[in-house]
């Protein structure tokens, strides 16, 4: 595992979304962070001086570092995550090359503060149906694979948010929840620069299948059925999240590469 590889800004770009998405690390310095502090969806940051000590969390792990231009500090830090075992690229162009290409940044200052452990903590009301599922999805799919959610009481959000310090969402009276007829996903996607057109698509499904507006996509019906059915299959809180994150996938894929696809039985008709 020693030859250098760099991976095309559009390549990334498909793989970002999926279950497959790479560990995607921005070693950019503090200085040209600060003079841009977005994100590429899904990136955590990290000091590029320390990839000899923190490199051992990702080994076993396919890895794309990405520094400002693509050279120096991605070439370095990719060749020190090989020594411990992780499948390190680095981004083709670096940060200013997916800028240039105009794809999908989400502004740091969105985001919550991190645990101990560098996850993104957020916290709801238990039994979720369509908002609390497909809200998660776009967190772990998009912005922090390792976020934890915490389902709880709906009269015990705001205290548990505060002692655990944990970001709610999809309540009413705080940042991420709906404004007007928008949905909490329609308010993450907006918010965290991911209005891409296949996710404005899912989005226009969650909030038709979230408020009962069915005639605003025809594809919502057959969303809430399955996210009615999901939470009578599942009564415990986080496998019904589980279970939900391939359903989502599914949905967004279709949304991404399939929407023109049809299908047809009989695939020919006989003869009269």
């Amino acid at each position: 595992m020693s030859s250098f590889t760099s991976i095309a800004p559009d390549k990334l770009a498909r793989l970002i979304g999926t279950a497959k998405t790479p560990v995607l690390i921005d070693v950019r310095t503090d200085e040209d962070f600060a003079a841009d502090p977005r994100l590429i969806p899904g990136a955590v940051r990290r000091n590029h001086e320390d990839a000899a000590e923190w490199g051992h969390q990702f080994s076993g792990q396919a890895a794309i570092v990405v520094c400002l231009r693509g050279q120096k500090l991605a070439e370095g830090t990719a060749a020190w995550l090989r020594h411990v075992n992780v499948s390190a690229e680095t981004l083709a162009g670096g940060f200013e090359g997916w800028k240039a290409a105009r794809l999908p940044l989400v502004p740091a200052a969105k985001l919550p503060a991190r645990d101990r452990q560098g996850r993104t903590v957020w916290v709801t009301r238990a039994r979720p149906k369509v908002d609390r599922i497909a809200c998660p999805w776009l967190i772990r799919r998009f912005i922090d694979p390792n976020a934890v959610f915490l389902f709880v009481a709906p009269s015990e959000v705001i205290a548990v948010g505060e002692r655990f310090n944990a970001a709610p969402f999809d309540i009413e009276n705080v940042f991420w929840s709906h404004r007007g007829e928008l949905c909490t996903f329609d308010v993450m996607i907006e918010e965290l620069g991911l209005a891409t057109p296949p996710l404005l698509r899912l989005a226009t499904m969650v909030r038709a299948a979230d408020t009962g507006r069915l005639d605003l996509s025809p594809e919502a019906p057959g969303l809430l059925a399955a996210s009615l059915g999901l939470s009578r299959m599942y009564s415990d809180d986080l496998e019904q999240l589980e279970a939900g994150l391939t359903l989502y996938d599914a949905f967004y894929r279709w949304c991404r590469d399939a929407t023109d696809e049809t299908h047809n039985w009989p695939t020919s008709k006989a003869k009269p």
